[in-house]
């Protein structure tokens, strides 16, 4: 297998549209949760705006334990990016015929969607670790003590990112034209799923939150006013998003396989 993502590598290395939108992604993590740290330190610096943030707010969203939500919430808008990596690094294997080339060199289809199933979780895990950096860095600069309270966001973080990265690779499977792909994706994510959430989560009792992207990105909720969304919104069942999202995965996981198993080559 290392042998195999060695190679894998190999392809990504020279494409520079790969390091343009990865640094774009990672330096956006940060930039994104500077943003919002900037307007927490603003409206802190207001006596009047202090007094009456933490009577609505509570403790600072980047202090300490409350960076982990924050800063994993925000980071979250982010994903179609390595979503949009993930297509690219596919669709390219269909355009250039690399992906016959491999099976040519001696590989089975089995062994060629693994690398790829293996790079999103590899994706996932870089996603997840850059964050972790962040809010470290933020959470740093406040003096409340290091606390690993709400570090669980993390996890659910990961399980996020895996799952943009795995719709990502499953659209590029089904419509193996880059254009196409990135087009349905980004509808997808970006529209159509949250209208089909808010009709089922009005006319059928919140059913909405179990869909596929919906359960994931329902797992890290807006981090603030906590209290006054308990009085409007049905809580969330955090173990129930867990399992959908659990088996929304192994479907997507399913589905690629079986999908590059039977297609021509």
């Amino acid at each position: 297998m290392l042998q195999r993502l060695r190679i894998e590598w190999m392809k990504l290395r020279p494409y520079r549209t790969f390091w343009i939108l990865s640094g774009l992604y990672l330096l956006s993590i940060f930039g994104a949760n500077y943003i919002v740290y900037r307007i927490q330190v603003a409206i802190y610096a207001e006596k009047q705006a202090k007094g009456m943030a933490e009577m609505i707010i509570g403790a600072r969203p980047y202090a300490f334990p409350n960076v982990w939500h924050m800063t994993t919430y925000v980071s979250s808008f982010l994903l179609f990016l390595p979503g949009l990596l993930m297509i690219i690094s596919v669709s390219n294997e269909f355009s250039y015929k690399t992906h016959r080339q491999n099976i040519i060199d001696g590989w089975n289809r089995h062994q060629f969607i693994t690398v790829k199933l293996f790079t999103a979780v590899i994706a996932a895990v870089l996603s997840t670790v850059m964050v972790f950096l962040t809010a470290l860095f933020f959470g740093l600069l406040h003096e409340a003590a290091f606390s690993t309270d709400k570090m669980i966001f993390l996890f659910y973080f990961f399980i996020q990112a895996l799952s943009y990265a795995m719709v990502a690779l499953l659209f590029a499977l089904l419509f193996r034209r880059g254009g196409l792909a990135i087009g349905i994706f980004f509808l997808y994510v970006a529209v159509l799923e949250n209208v089909l959430g808010a009709f089922m989560n009005r006319f059928l009792n919140y059913t909405g939150r179990y869909l596929p992207l919906e359960s994931t990105d329902n797992l890290i909720p807006f981090p603030l006013f906590e209290n006054m969304q308990k009085q409007i919104i049905r809580p969330y069942n955090t173990t129930a998003l867990l399992i959908a999202a659990t088996i929304y995965l192994a479907a997507y996981f399913f589905l690629s396989y079986k999908k590059f198993d039977t297609d021509d080559l």
